[in-house]
């Protein structure tokens, strides 16, 4: 099991539009082809204007396929073509759980 940690930072005061959108045209096809949403989470201090959310995969394979599947899914197409614009920033991480943490999602 792995996690897909991403975090968007969006344009200085653009978290609720992205939010709003992403809750609007983005979730379901999300929820419905990359399958397991560990989170969704917005900073409130610290860094601030990022998005943070969490997938959980079986493997790098599984990974990939879903990726690929959301990736070729026309409705995220047009959606991505929105969102875009709103982000300064996206970052990737692939987490691996600890030799003494079994995930249970």
């Amino acid at each position: 099991m792995l996690v897909e940690l991403r975090t968007y930072t969006t344009h200085p005061g653009k978290w609720r539009d992205y939010l709003a959108l992403y809750e609007a045209e983005g979730l379901e096809i999300q929820k419905r082809i990359l399958g397991r949403m560990v989170g969704y989470y917005r900073t409130e201090t610290g860094a601030l204007n990022q998005i943070v959310h969490l997938w959980a995969y079986t493997d790098m394979n599984e990974r990939e396929q879903r990726r690929a599947a959301l990736a070729a899914e026309p409705q995220w197409k047009a959606y991505v073509a929105k969102m875009l614009p709103l982000l300064q920033n996206q970052e990737s991480k692939i987490l691996v759980p600890a030799s003494f943490f079994t995930p249970s999602w």
